[in-house]
């Protein structure tokens, strides 16, 4: 990828709109830019009536960019956080269909980004891990157990381990699992059925059959974060996790 390449590539297909993560050497973990980015996209489309995020090189997304950490204050990592939230809830309140297509590794806010969208296939490699709660940080928690139901969002929130795509597609956090080869012809078919309803219906129904709890998510993220301390607990994690992997 030349140093000219964006960091999300947005194409159209009639009225598919296709956002395609592009920082394929970095695992796609999002950066800030990344994040107003996919906002923007969000924002901005006339006549779409599907979208879908998928991820360019060997995995979907691996959460946040965090390789500047040293250079943020409790402050600076709040304010991220509170973006990437308000990315995850235009993606969960879409007013129309979103479908994910993951592959790889599918962690951290990758795996939030995921959830967060209406179709969620996930090729047979792909591996999902929410350590979120590691630092406490309460990202797409709701969205998570209104998905897969508050059990299984509590043992997999609690034991922060991966899972395989077909544990995800068992309890739900997967609608389909589906080789690579596959997606092309998935995404025809869903966009068939993101057709089928009038525009205005298609919205109002996404719009009734959503979790309301909007504001509820982005004070529990914002509470979370804002305790003193949260660079720290990352860095803590983050360093626990490098000697698990030596």
């Amino acid at each position: 990828m030349s140093s000219y390449d964006p960091d999300l590539i947005c194409t159209r297909e009639d009225d598919v709109l296709i956002l395609t993560l592009n920082r394929g050497s970095k695992a796609n973990s999002l950066t800030p830019a990344l994040v107003e980015d996919l906002i923007t996209a969000l924002d901005q489309p006339d006549n779409v009536r599907m979208a879908v995020i998928r991820g360019e090189g060997k995995h979907f997304c691996a959460g946040f960019d965090l390789s500047d950490i040293s250079e943020l204050s409790d402050g600076d990592l709040l304010w991220r956080f509170v973006r990437i939230e308000l990315l995850l809830q235009k993606i969960y309140h879409s007013p129309f269909p979103i479908v994910a297509l993951g592959h790889g590794q599918i962690v951290g806010a990758g795996a939030d980004l995921f959830v967060a969208c209406w179709h969620r296939v996930a090729a047979p490699c792909a591996e999902l891990k929410m350590p979120g709660w590691n630092f406490e940080l309460a990202l797409g928690t709701g969205r998570l157990a209104a998905l897969i139901g508050q059990d299984a969002a509590r043992d997999m929130l609690i034991d922060t381990r991966s899972i395989s795509a077909e544990q995800a597609r068992e309890i739900g956090l997967a609608s389909d699992l589906i080789e690579k080869e596959g997606w092309e012809d998935l995404v025809t078919t869903l966009a068939a059925r993101a057709r089928a309803l009038p525009t205005e219906a298609t919205t109002n129904m996404l719009a009734l059959t959503g979790s309301k709890n909007a504001e509820l998510d982005l004070a529990a993220l914002v509470r979370s974060a804002a305790r003193p301390g949260l660079k720290s607990r990352i860095d803590k994690y983050r360093n626990l996790a490098m000697r698990e992997l030596q």
